[in-house]
């Protein structure tokens, strides 16, 4: 999280002291709110001394030494006759003990605690120092204890006085136009400064070496005006102002530019760094013009120092890293260099104008120049609204080409998984055959059956005894019963409530399997389920017109069949309304059409209708056959079995009745056994009826147009209303993040909706509108 804490200093300073300081924290510049406290200062005037001798000593030692150069014209003697390291070094960390101290001081400590509080470690926090006095600027206030506990922090000076410039034009979009003015070189290496800014990726640079003022005087003033000036050479601090030499013969101060500069300011100018000696005078200067941000050097600089500085901070400003965070990260890197230039780190220093929000790299490359004047803003929209219908009309051709109809349903599956699971369905109980159980039985007797004539006769026995609704037997028995087991063969003839499957089979010249023997055709089904294209079960098939070729003639689908044997007897029958579709009670199943969803030229022969998946796996209690056999009790067993469907079919891998769902993940290992799927497809059927668990809906093509149309239009909106790169970039990524989200939960009261459009729709809307109006920038 950002945040910005301004401290006012008021108009004190270090011999008198600051008695009125207020500090305020806010999330942004544009906070009406901010949180606002007071406290003081004491008067030092023992570290305005030892900030003035520090000064003498630091001047003394790049006086006496040839190099590294600096970038003053002149050094002038101070009164020091000879410069000591060691008594410079303790006069630095004297300097840093005593600013500490007085801002430990009793009277700030309401301020000090108030920051702990408000800010975390973790934030990035812009501090901004509001003083007029010279001696306050000058401070070293970076080695405030506070930046060694905020890593994210880093420090800025502004007057007490500013205000924000609305510039009147920007510059054009896409690049960052630098105007680098390469003053006197005289025994300094400006030409490593060309190189670098010649070096980052999207910026033009224009380079006036050595100029002459009108020459620097008329591109100020340039009509497409300038993102970023910057200024390496030699320059000075003058009283209230800053000069900069030019050329070899030729200096001036920076009011001498005062007109051109705020032109230059009210065409887009947002950031000046002065890459010079003693820039604080020049920073002065800039803030009555009210420049939003300055970078210069509060002391004389090394080449070295200047150079080093000037390369980490451009890798990480262009990087993307924001101006505080690129500045502070460039002044510590300069730690390396201070065995041999001293204090390297305390030289860069940010001016900031308050009521500005802090110059990004991506605003300076893209803000986006719209005019939102009455009559643009009438242009912008007809724009949006062409460009939406367009990308609408595109992507819904692709569409109904089958195009994205695999990423549909893909994302359709990933939001099947994103939902909470449901508890178990409580009508049901679903009896396992699994490898264990398969193993444990006479293999002579199960004749290819996961189940032998005296296991399902003794299952069948035990279950009748508890008084099931329903059982449903998910296992092929195309073979007749062995004469050693009458009482099964009775079983099937005779017990309403057993239904077995058959299987109808997918070609004419896969004849299915044939149904067991005895069974009336009033409680056959048939086992088949349709499997769309990438092997994943999603639709439920209630019915379909007997194939007279195929073993198993029947109409009716195994979860249908049991559903209705369930309902029947509670008094609820199944018809077809006025429409054509199947009613149960008061619920009608909606078949499904060619168009649905998000398939395309659907095979929809037989009554089909999507799966609403209760879970990924625990649609009902589960029990295993030998637990029903031989390790249950029979009150256990009454509790399990009485008035429910109970559900038999086996889960052996050997047997290889297993299919892929929306849970599966595209993984084999997920696959879920048959029994199970149509454990869900009557579980959908029950629920649906006895519960108004909802079906799942779709929209109709023409609704489908119109939600496309509508993330399409939204996807123009944030771009013609986001102010910048990064705005465009967060609320891009919100809209993409809500799409999902509103999908979903949609899709959790039964409304599948297509995402994988609706998001295309948002995006390429919104990249051809930010295409559009960065041609119309750059021709105007």
């Amino acid at each position: 999280m950002s945040k910005l804490v301004v401290i006012n200093l008021g108009s004190g300073d270090l011999q008198s002291g600051c008695p009125n300081v207020t500090a305020q924290i806010s999330q942004a510049v544009s906070d009406r709110y901010p949180t606002k406290f007071t406290g003081g200062l004491p008067p030092a005037p023992e570290i305005d001394q030892l900030y003035r001798h520090w000064q003498l000593l630091y001047r003394e030692f790049y006086r006496e030494r040839s190099a590294p150069l600096t970038r003053a014209i002149t050094i002038e003697p101070g009164g020091i006759t000879h410069f000591s390291e060691l008594e410079f070094n303790e006069l630095s960390q004297r300097l840093k003990l005593q600013l500490n101290a007085w801002l430990n001081s009793e009277s700030f400590l309401p301020i000090d605690r108030k920051l702990s509080r408000e800010i975390h470690p973790s934030d990035e926090v812009r501090v901004i120092i509001e003083t007029n006095n010279d001696s306050l600027r000058r401070l070293p206030w970076h080695l405030w204890n506070f930046f060694e506990d905020y890593p994210q922090a880093e420090i800025a000076l502004s007057v007490q006085e500013y205000e924000r410039i609305k510039p009147q034009s920007q510059t054009p979009v896409g690049t960052v136009r630098i105007l680098a003015i390469l003053g006197n070189r005289d025994g300094i290496n400006v030409l490593a400064d060309r190189k670098l800014l010649e070096a980052v990726p999207g910026a033009v640079p224009m380079f006036l070496e050595e100029p002459h003022y009108w020459d620097l005087y008329e591109h100020l003033w340039d009509q497409q005006g300038w993102d970023i000036l910057f200024f390496a050479g030699h320059s000075q601090t003058e009283e209230d102002t800053g000069r900069i030499y030019i050329n070899p013969t030729d200096s001036l101060t920076l009011k001498q530019l005062r007109n051109a500069l705020k032109k230059a300011i009210s065409r887009g100018l947002k950031l000046v760094i002065f890459n010079s000696c003693d820039g604080l005078g020049l920073a002065r200067s800039l803030a009555d013009l009210h420049i939003p941000q300055v970078i210069v050097m509060r002391e004389l600089i090394p080449d070295r120092v200047a150079h080093e500085f000037f390369r980490h901070f451009l890798n990480a400003f262009s990087g993307g890293q924001s101006l505080y965070a690129a500045v502070r990260e460039a002044r510590e890197r300069l730690e390396k260099l201070e065995d041999d230039c001293p204090c390297a780190t305390w030289l860069p220093i940010i001016c900031q104008n308050p009521s500005e929000e802090p110059t990004t790299w991506q605003t300076l490359s893209g803000s986006l120049a719209i005019d939102r004047s009455p009559r643009t803003g009438k242009r912008c929209f007809k724009t949006l609204l062409l460009a939406s219908i367009i990308v609408t009309a595109f992507v819904m051709g692709v569409r109904q080409l089958g195009v994205l109809e695999n990423w549909e349903l893909q994302a359709f599956d990933q939001l099947m998984r994103l939902r909470p699971t449901e508890p178990p369905d409580p009508r049901l109980l679903i009896v396992t055959v699994t490898e264990k159980d398969v193993q444990s039985q006479n293999p002579q007797e199960r004749r290819g059956s996961s189940l032998s004539d005296r296991a399902l006769a003794q299952l069948l026995k035990k279950l009748e005894s508890h008084q099931p609704r329903v059982i449903g037997l998910d296992i092929y028995r195309d073979f007749p019963i062995n004469q050693n087991h009458s009482d099964l063969k009775t079983h099937f003839q005779q017990n309403e409530n057993f239904i077995p499957i058959c299987e109808v089979g997918e070609t004419n010249e896969d004849s299915g399997t044939r149904p067991p023997p005895g069974i009336s055709g009033d409680r056959l089904s048939f086992s088949d389920f349709p499997i769309d294209a990438d092997g994943v079960v999603r639709r439920q098939l209630l019915a379909m017109a007997p194939n007279p070729n195929s073993l198993c003639v029947t109409d009716t689908s195994f979860s249908f069949r049991v559903a209705q044997s369930y309902l029947t007897a509670k008094g609820i029958h199944a018809q077809r309304n006025p429409e054509g579709d199947l009613q149960i009670g008061r619920t009608t199943f909606k078949r499904l059409e060619p168009q649905t969803g998000s398939y395309q030229g659907l095979d929809n022969l037989g009554y089909q209708v999507l799966l609403n998946y209760r879970s990924s796996n625990s649609v009902a209690v589960q029990v295993t056959l030998t637990d029903i056999l031989n390790n249950s009790s029979d009150a256990e067993l009454s509790n399990l079995i009485k008035n429910r469907i109970v559900l038999v079919g086996t889960t052996a891998q050997s047997f290889k009745d297993y299919s892929l769902t929306p849970y599966s993940s595209g993984q084999e290992s997920e696959q879920m056994p048959g029994v199970i799927i149509h454990a869900h497809m009557v579980s959908q059927i029950l629920s649906a009826v006895l519960d108004q668990r909802p079906l799942l809906w779709w929209l109709t093509p023409s609704g489908i147009t119109l939600w496309v149309w509508g993330w399409a239009f939204v996807g123009g909106v944030l771009v013609l209303y986001a102010r910048s790169p990064l705005n465009l970039v967060l609320v891009s990524s919100a809209a993409l993040g809500v799409l999902p989200g509103v999908c979903l939960i949609l899709l959790l009261k039964g409304g599948w909706m297509t995402l994988i459009p609706a998001a295309l729709g948002l995006v390429l809307t919104g990249g051809s509108v930010v295409a559009y109006t960065t041609y119309q920038n750059r021709r105007l």
